[in-house]
């Protein structure tokens, strides 16, 4: 039901980052949903992830100066606009792993997002998202068996789609179309 189709951007050695992640309550092992994990917003307040339980939420890790920033950021405030008052929720997390396309500081991310492109979906703290300083919920969003994915993000954009009891149910390539993935997000929220 999930499938991908959309092929693979080339794996892209990563860069390191000395940002400290307290970004969890409980370890993803110990995890058994999405809401068990408790994140920081871009403010640095701390966000308990079981206040989306019930809703369908699509978990981004994003990038201000990538060649996907444009694209997908339009289509996600155009899912977010359309399905937001019907149950969708988007959480974004900046990361600057991928060629350090997220540099900036989180006020200025929020900045950047909110003026260009005036979204209104929740940015959360930077994080890592691939190796020892993973965030612990992008650990738990990586620990299905996704076969040709492998365990690591492969890019910036990188999309996984939670359904409203907080479970992985697709992830999808960093080059997949937000908005190809409506169907899916419509079945999630019960909608023809």
């Amino acid at each position: 039901m999930f499938a991908n189709t959309t092929r693979s951007p080339q794996r892209v050695q990563t860069s390191s980052s000395t940002h400290t992640y307290t970004m969890t309550t409980v370890s993803s092992k110990d995890s058994k949903s999405v809401y068990d994990f408790s994140v920081k917003d871009a403010k640095g307040d701390v966000v308990d992830l079981s206040t989306y339980d019930g809703k369908v939420l699509l978990i981004i890790n994003v990038a201000s100066k990538c060649g996907l920033t444009n694209s997908n950021y339009s289509e996600l405030n155009e899912l977010y606009v359309k399905y937001k008052d019907k149950g969708l929720e988007i959480l974004a997390f900046p990361c600057n792993q991928f060629g350090e396309q997220e540099p900036e500081s989180n006020d200025k991310i929020v900045d950047f997002v909110c003026t260009r492109f005036k979204s209104e979906f929740p940015i959360f703290d930077k994080i890592e998202v691939n190796g020892g300083n993973s965030a612990p919920l992008y650990k738990f969003l990586k620990s299905g068996k996704w076969g040709i994915f492998g365990d690591d993000i492969q890019w910036n954009f990188a999309k996984f789609v939670v359904d409203k009891k907080g479970q992985v149910v697709g992830r999808y390539y960093p080059t997949t179309s937000p908005l190809s993935l409506e169907r899916d997000i419509r079945q999630l929220l019960g909608i023809s």
